[in-house]
């Protein structure tokens, strides 16, 4: 078997075990039979079991993150690429939920070297919702740049939104009950994201009353 498709069964079978015991107690023993291969084998392959989570790390970020790139048209309306993105974020973590367990889960609790892997991931994903955002309320103004977003504004805005479809992806995953369709947990999101974007694309902000302190 070529050494490729081996080392994919092997980080197949990684993925569901960290997934499903977790980092600390997931064994290398349990790993190996699930991939159909020896311990030693995978220890030749793949060094250790902190390099072989880091590996599977990595695999799952750059899958995701290719998801969501592919699925964005460069020449689309900004509300066009929003959604499109979050609707192709939400149908990766649904179709991979043990990649999605993985990177949300383990990999924020476990340190070095996986948890800079998903901070890329997140970074990346924060700096296109930031040029979306900025663009959404760009498209909107008017000649006294009224919609117009400070740059800190859209940062916090972006931060905001990937925090959302984090969570709600998480939600989605281990609902017990009726499972939302990818397509329905990204209308939600975007329900909520492109009312409060559309004011601001009018200019309209929210103040507070002269009254309340």
């Amino acid at each position: 078997m070529p050494r490729e498709v081996r080392e994919r069964q092997m980080l197949d079978a990684a993925v569901e075990v960290f997934a499903r015991r977790g980092y600390r107690a997931a064994s290398m023993d349990e790993i190996a039979e699930l991939a159909g291969a020896s311990k030693p084998l995978v220890y030749l392959y793949l060094n250790s079991k902190e390099d072989l989570f880091g590996a599977c790390v990595r695999r799952e970020a750059e899958a995701l993150k290719a998801s969501v790139r592919a699925a964005i048209e460069p020449d689309a309306s900004a509300d066009d690429r929003l959604w499109h993105g979050l609707r192709a974020f939400f149908t990766h973590t649904a179709e991979h939920p043990d990649g999605w367990a993985v990177l949300s889960c383990q990999a924020r609790t476990n340190g070095e070297p996986a948890a800079p892997v998903v901070d890329e991931l997140r970074q990346e994903m924060v700096g296109l919702v930031t040029r979306l955002i900025a663009a959404t309320a760009a498209e909107g103004a008017d000649g006294d740049g009224s919609a117009a977003l400070a740059g800190h504004e859209a940062s916090g805005l972006a931060h905001a939104l990937v925090g959302a479809a984090e969570s709600l992806a998480g939600w989605a995953n281990t609902r017990t009950g009726a499972v939302p369709s990818a397509k329905e947990t990204a209308a939600t999101l975007m329900n909520v994201a492109w009312v409060g974007l559309e004011n601001l694309r009018a200019g309209r902000r929210w103040t507070t009353h002269a009254a309340r302190p």
